[in-house]
């Protein structure tokens, strides 16, 4: 059976991650669900770092929506934005150095003041050489974005004979970024969630079994592969 090599000169600018089944397998193994949270932002880390070597510019991730957080136990989500703010305060200087640049996508506004202040000085942090933009999408939802993208429109009160698709990008959270041109999704489901859905339009889609915790930069370098056999038409 031949091997297929990761071809450096093809790989994709934007990739984009559904984050799923942390949950399950913390389930399957017998742990709380904060204890596959602990394990997903473990494997996070080194997914990042994988894709910064790579030569990945810039990695989205969808980790909070806006429907999730409010919906999920208290615990639960208590335990999720300590995961964060433990994230962020460990990893700043880190990334800094390291030419990882640190975005939201979504309204983090609405979290908890202490949720606000980590994930603001992470973001104020001038990075030595940027070599990767990480965005992470906290209470975020696909729809919300481009209904807050034509409020700020209307509100600027620009004329319709000047709004066309390359004005509404602009007013996006992904503004002055690529779309994806791969979306993964890990954990069994054959769904978008609500997520990226302007951005979406031309991307490769790529779904697998495994889920989030065990999708490591190995079973990612597969899916960038896969991604490199395909024939990329662009609605042309």
């Amino acid at each position: 059976m031949t091997t297929i090599a990761l071809d450096k000169t093809n790989v994709p600018k934007h990739i984009a991650i559904i984050m799923d089944g942390n949950r399950r397998w913390a389930k399957n193994q017998g742990l709380p669900p904060g204890k596959g949270h602990e394990a997903g932002a473990q494997n996070l880390q080194k997914v990042v770092e994988y894709c910064r070597d790579v030569g990945v510019k810039h990695l989205t991730v969808y980790a909070l929506s806006t429907e999730n957080w409010r919906k999920r136990p208290i615990d639960e989500v208590k335990g999720l934005f300590q995961l964060l703010m433990d994230i962020v305060r460990k990893k700043a200087e880190e990334y800094r150095k390291s030419g990882i640049k640190f975005f939201v996508l979504g309204n983090f506004q609405a979290f908890p003041r202490k949720v606000k202040e980590a994930i603001k000085k992470i973001l104020n942090l001038a990075i030595v050489d940027e070599k990767i933009q990480f965005n992470v999408a906290l209470n975020y939802g696909g729809r919300d974005e481009i209904v807050t993208a034509i409020k700020k429109i209307v509100d600027e009160k620009i004329p319709s004979s000047k709004i066309d698709e390359e004005l509404v990008s602009k007013y996006l959270y992904t503004k002055n970024q690529p779309d994806p041109d791969l979306i993964i999704r890990p954990g069994g489901e054959f769904r978008l969630s609500n997520f990226l859905l302007w951005q979406m339009s031309y991307a490769e889609l790529y779904f697998t079994d495994i889920l989030w915790p065990d999708f490591t930069p190995q079973r990612l370098e597969e899916a960038i592969i896969w991604y490199q056999q395909r024939q990329r038409r662009l609605g042309k």
